[in-house]
């Protein structure tokens, strides 16, 4: 790709939090970055005059393409950072990959092993966790652990301090087990640290279910202080630290999917192994708006896995898929191991699932152009609508009065998903006497559209494919009762609102609803149009009835009609000045017989007695 070729694809990532991943013209990996922003960090990178030093410099001449992983927080790009750096071993990646200014935690060698904090790994014999992010949240995660665990916070060194003095204030205050005392042995010291190793590999279900299985055996045994214990100790690790998806003690070899279906479909795939976030893949493919989810997802696994020698243990799905068990069947057949297929509903594992489809959605959204999203939308509105087509043409209706003497209707015309405000049209409905009858309004306004469509009219030209009535099951008879009169056969459905006020349903003239919350474009659209044309009901609905009451009062003075009534009220500003102006001022504005109606009118003659 080219350099402007990437900046484009950079200004087209999300401002969310992830990891980037360059790699050379022949595919390697040559530097991993993290960023709270994706969009402004790797845009920085092709942007010209930015000031780069010369190594970046260098590895951006390198760079031939770039991919990207989202994740839901700084500390998650922190960590996964560092788990791809130690499994690409970038060339560019110089800081991390030396380990300097990241700390690390060290895990000493000898019979009471100790945990500490150091700035580089040493080849000692002792093993290292880390790097991590800051020594502040280094010491606050270890100690975090110590605590949980009873483990000793002091300077003392073991075996040798071991009885000679009184335990400190910590074994007092129940933070620590006291293993100075003769009673603690080294063992269970050291399947303390055990523990302590199990939580920094994020392993932190599989230390509560040792514990509460301790736990248990302690309470059958009558050893309830002992039991007791087991249970603080497994709430506090609950507790411990944050909790975070790039790290997740229930993901073991592990594959996660995630789909999006829009304008452009996408699948990405995460990879875990022992728990950790090493890879992620995302691929656009084709799919018609007809196929349900699962029948995609059940032809891409086939795909993806067909050609794959090395499978997953386990890989989660969006939803469930018709042949899942048969599908599971072949998997573990090809893989000589059990491979499983699971829909998580909560927690954990739903968590990475929401991570998984992040990553599908932005990656298609990147790639789908506004006239693609649009297509797509109409295309699933059709779907939605029963129609063997998506519509062009969707013509929306509202009524809008305060009174039997101001009711008005708007026609909005909609051109695919974009507004046509040229083809707006508007009503004042002529042929109700006594109080306002909104189905009697929408009968006259639909009868009034239809007739212009007949007489040829082209301001009414042609038909549309839909028509979406504001209103609910009875507004929907109504109309289907007009189109019917003309020997027309037009698609009709009602917009039917919830008790926000928002469009929450299509409805039928037989009363059958179309839930369209599930699918967020065409939620969206079907809301615009009635809000606009709402909006374009009301406005009329106060333009008519302003000039109603302004009017009226000027109403049947001799040679005064509308654009004189305008003029006056433009120049005077009110009725008020109109009554107080002189003649001679009058007939600056209107002509002379006109000018002498409205001064007549304003200075009447007094009353004989």
């Amino acid at each position: 790709m080219t350099k402007e070729e990437l900046l484009e694809k950079a200004n087209s990532l999300p401002l969310a939090p992830g990891v980037y991943l360059m790699h050379g013209k022949d595919g390697t990996v040559i530097y991993v970055g993290k960023a709270k922003k994706l969009k402004n960090r790797v845009s920085q990178y092709f942007q010209a005059g930015r000031g780069h030093n010369l190594k970046t410099q260098t590895m951006v001449s390198l760079v031939d393409e770039f991919d990207t992983i989202i994740v839901g927080s700084e500390f998650e790009a922190l960590v996964l950072e560092n788990a791809l750096i130690k499994q690409y071993m970038p060339r560019y990646n110089i800081l991390l990959k030396d380990d300097k200014g990241y700390p690390f935690v060290r895990l000493s060698r000898e019979q009471y092993r100790r945990f500490s904090i150091v700035s580089r790994v040493a080849s000692d014999g002792a093993r290292y966790f880390g790097p991590y992010g800051g020594r502040l949240e280094t010491r606050s995660a270890l100690d975090a652990i110590r605590n949980a665990l009873h483990l000793p916070t002091c300077h003392k060194t073991f075996p040798r301090d071991i009885g000679k003095e009184r335990p400190c204030l910590n074994h007092h205050m129940g933070r620590c087990d006291g293993f100075c005392r003769p009673e603690m042995s080294a063992e269970e010291y050291n399947r303390r640290i055990d523990l302590a190793v199990q939580l920094l590999e994020g392993k932190v279900r599989l230390v509560t279910a040792q514990l509460e299985k301790e736990m248990q055996e302690a309470a059958e045994a009558l050893r309830f202080e002992e039991a007791a214990a087991l249970r603080d100790r497994i709430q506090a690790i609950k507790v411990l630290g944050k909790r975070q998806k790039v790290i997740a003690g229930v993901c073991a070899d592990t594959d996660v999917w995630g789909l999006y279906l829009e304008a452009k479909c996408c699948f990405a795939v995460l990879h875990y192994e022992e728990g950790q976030l090493t890879g992620r893949e995302a691929e656009l493919f084709t799919a018609s708006a007809l196929d349900g989810e699962g029948e995609i997802l059940s032809a891409l696994l086939l795909q993806y896995y067909g050609g794959r020698s090395a499978l997953p243990r386990e890989i989660y799905l969006p939803v469930e898929i018709e042949d899942q068990e048969v599908l599971e069947q072949l998997l573990t057949e090809k893989a000589g191991h059990r491979v499983v297929l699971r829909v998580p509903q909560r927690g954990d594992r739903a968590q990475v699932l929401q991570l998984a489809a992040a990553n599908a959605r932005e990656e298609a959204e990147r790639q789908t152009s506004n006239q693609e999203r649009a297509g797509r939308t109409m295309e699933l509105l059709g779907k939605l609508m029963g129609l063997a087509e998506p519509p062009e043409r969707l013509e929306s209706y509202d009524i809008s009065n305060t009174g039997a003497d101001d009711i008005v209707a708007s026609m909005v015309v909609f051109q695919g998903s974009k507004p046509a405000k040229d083809r707006y049209r508007r009503f004042r409905i002529k042929e109700l006497d006594g109080h306002p009858d909104d189905y009697k309004s929408m009968e006259e306004v639909l009868t009034r559209r239809l007739t212009h469509y007949m007489e040829q009219d082209k301001k009414f030209m042609p038909l549309p494919d839909v028509f979406l009535i504001d209103g609910g099951e009875q507004h929907a008879k109504v109309a289907r009762r007009v189109t019917e009169r003309f020997g027309l056969a037009i698609p009709i459905f009602g917009m039917v609102k919830d008790d926000r006020h928002r469009t929450r349903a299509l409805i039928t003239p037989e009363g059958r609803e179309i839930g369209i919350q599930g699918n967020q474009a065409v939620f969206s659209l079907i809301g615009r149009i009635q809000e606009e044309t709402h909006r374009f009901a009301i406005t009329y609905n106060r333009q008519s009835h302003g000039k109603s009451v302004r009017g009226s009062t000027l109403d049947g003075i001799p040679g005064v009609g509308e654009a004189r009534r305008i003029a006056l009220l433009k120049k005077f500003k009110s009725v008020r000045a109109i009554r107080e102006a002189s003649l001679e001022e009058l007939l600056a504005v209107v002509p002379k017989n006109a000018a002498q109606a409205v001064y007549l009118w304003a200075h009447p003659a007094p009353e004989e007695p």
